[in-house]
């Protein structure tokens, strides 16, 4: 009985309620407190992603790593650690602490029982709270927030100081970008304005076009016929001169006279075809060109001396020059010995007839002149040419005059008629230079339109055409025999041909300056090349080797040419306004 009576006790007991802290709660706690009110900055309301963005580093930098979470090994000795009691465990030791060994055994039954059944709640089995493990959990806690609520701050103040340094470049960009676009506003305006007004003075200017081409056709009109009324002044000049010297002379009877017309009316042949070749089966030495050196150099022009030729039975040579002028000279002492003036531009070509009594030049301007060397006066002038005229050569019998010029045309002119007989047409440039295959009725010219080509005196018509050269043809000579060409352009290339196979067997690169001409020796053998670096190139073409370079000059050379009786000495041209003599 007295076992049921403190059991009834106990029960009672655990019915009431132990009070360890009174707390009031009040609704209206939360209208008490004071709350700081932050300032609205319209900057952060505008730029909705740029906070964003911040907030969500913020909370990437204080969310608390998994590093933390995890409990670090014991590296140390072993501790003992005490098992929370559950509720159950706490009513079985307390009733066998006190003895109460009935109650125990009626708590397990029933305890048992209510388990089985499930009534009893999740909740209702937990762990005994412990207050101060508890408490000590959440001092801990809240010391962890605050120190995540100052790093945010810190951060957060970062934030803001990084954002205000933003804004205010955002701002600076923002201005600029304003008066960048102000200007280029302003820009088009003013282009606008100015092409308006431009287009106020095109109609002006179209006229003033127009006026200025009239102007300069007339201007062209007017230098042609002072061209020409300067060219039959002159021409009556020459009548008036040679008819003044004719009356010094003896007067000529009337049947001089008149054979004298006839002869001039009368045209003549064409050369045969039969004639030989008298140098086909000669034998010459090679000359010694590797043993030249300059001996002499003869100053008596004014400008570049363009071409030179030998007399064909006197030792004399003739120089033509820029300066207007062509002169004959004694060799080897360089006297001179005739002065030929007349033409009114630079003189590009000279040739003696091959009886030596007459000289033909050719100038830039537009004419050919045929001198008498005996009288030293201008026998005829040849006007067919509407360019300039670069050369000319005459047949080996001396019956014709073929001449090239810028017109793109060469012309063959009878020396007894003083009229063209023929003209040979098909080079698509200036033709720069013409000479006759010896003792042959063939001639040859080289062009600007980077060919060489052969024509027939008698027909007229292209008899070979030589391809190869990748710019434009100074020059194209043939040796005694016939039966090469060397033919050099500005490039600097020089190419001999085969005249009977039609082909080319040697190129000779002489650098990068252009081979402005070339000479055989007597013997066929030995080449000499003008080049444009002031230097003579001299060139083995049996043996294909390059044999000397003559230096001696101070500008381009120009011509070059052997003494065609021994090959004694080697004559050159130049631009410094000289020729010199190699021996």
């Amino acid at each position: 009985m007295a076992g049921g009576a403190q059991a009834a006790n106990a029960g009672e007991k655990d019915k009431g309620h132990t009070i360890l802290e009174a707390i009031e709660l009040s609704d209206e706690s939360d209208d008490e407190f004071a709350y700081e009110e932050l300032p609205d900055e319209p900057e952060l309301v505008d730029d909705d992603e740029e906070t964003l963005d911040d907030i969500n580093r913020l909370l990437a930098e204080t969310k608390p790593s998994d590093r933390t979470q995890v409990a670090p090994a014991a590296d140390g000795p072993a501790k003992v650690q005490q098992r929370p009691q559950v509720i159950d465990d706490f009513f079985r030791n307390f009733l066998i602490k006190n003895g109460m060994k009935r109650s125990l055994d009626t708590f397990q039954t029933e305890w048992y029982e209510l388990q089985q059944t499930g009534k009893f709640k999740d909740s209702e089995l937990e762990v005994v709270p412990d207050i101060y493990t508890r408490n000590h959990g959440l001092h801990e806690e809240v010391i962890m927030l605050r120190n995540e609520v100052e790093k945010a701050r810190q951060v957060a103040q970062t934030a803001k100081q990084s954002w205000d340094k933003f804004r205010k470049e955002r701002d600076f960009h923002r201005m600029h970008h304003r008066r960048v676009v102000q200007e280029k506003n302003k820009l088009i305006v003013d282009l606008r304005r100015l092409k308006k007004h431009y287009e106020q003075y095109e109609p002006t200017l179209t006229e003033l076009k127009h006026k200025y081409e009239v102007a300069m056709k007339e201007k062209m009109l007017m230098r042609l016929e002072r061209d020409r009324f300067l060219s039959k002044v002159e021409t009556l000049q020459k009548q008036l001169s040679q008819v003044q010297a004719d009356a010094k002379d003896e007067p000529m009877n009337q049947e001089e006279q008149l054979g004298e017309t006839s002869r001039r009316m009368k045209q003549a042949p064409w050369p045969s075809e039969d004639r030989t070749n008298p140098y086909a089966n000669s034998n010459f030495d090679a000359a010694r060109v590797s043993d030249l050196k300059k001996s002499q150099t003869f100053k008596g022009h004014l400008g570049a001396v363009s071409r030179i030729a030998f007399h064909p039975k006197i030792p004399v040579v003739a120089t033509a020059c820029d300066d207007h002028t062509w002169k004959m000279w004694s060799m080897p002492e360089g006297q001179l010995v005739l002065s030929g003036e007349g033409h009114r531009d630079w003189v590009s070509g000279v040739a003696f007839h091959p009886r030596g009594s007459l000289v033909a030049t050719t100038s830039g301007d537009f004419t050919v002149k045929i001198w008498d060397v005996a009288k030293e006066r201008c026998k005829h002038t040849l006007t067919d040419h509407n360019q300039a005229v670069w050369a000319c050569a005459f047949h080996d019998l001396g019956d014709f005059l073929v001449t090239c010029s810028m017109d793109q045309t060469t012309k063959a002119f009878d020396m007894q008629s003083m009229r063209c007989r023929q003209t040979f047409r098909g080079h698509v440039d200036s033709v720069n230079y013409v000479t006759f295959q010896p003792f042959s009725n063939n001639v040859l010219t080289a062009s600007g339109d980077k060919t060489v080509s052969m024509w027939d005196l008698r027909t007229g018509l292209c008899v070979q055409t030589f391809y190869g050269h990748a710019n434009a043809c100074n020059q194209a000579v043939f040796n005694n025999k016939g039966d090469t060409i060397a033919s050099c352009d500005s490039d600097g290339i020089v190419k001999l041909w085969d005249v009977r196979v039609v082909s080319e067997y040697l190129q000779i690169d002489t650098g990068q300056h252009p081979a402005n001409a070339a000479s055989f020796d007597r013997s066929g053998k030995v080449l000499a090349i003008a080049s444009g670096d002031a230097s003579i190139k001299t060139f083995n073409v049996e043996e294909r080797v390059f044999v000397a370079n003559l230096e001696g000059h101070d500008d381009s050379v120009q011509d070059v040419a052997f003494e065609p009786t021994g090959d004694k000495y080697l004559l050159s041209a130049s631009s410094d306004a000289s020729f010199a003599m190699w021996q």
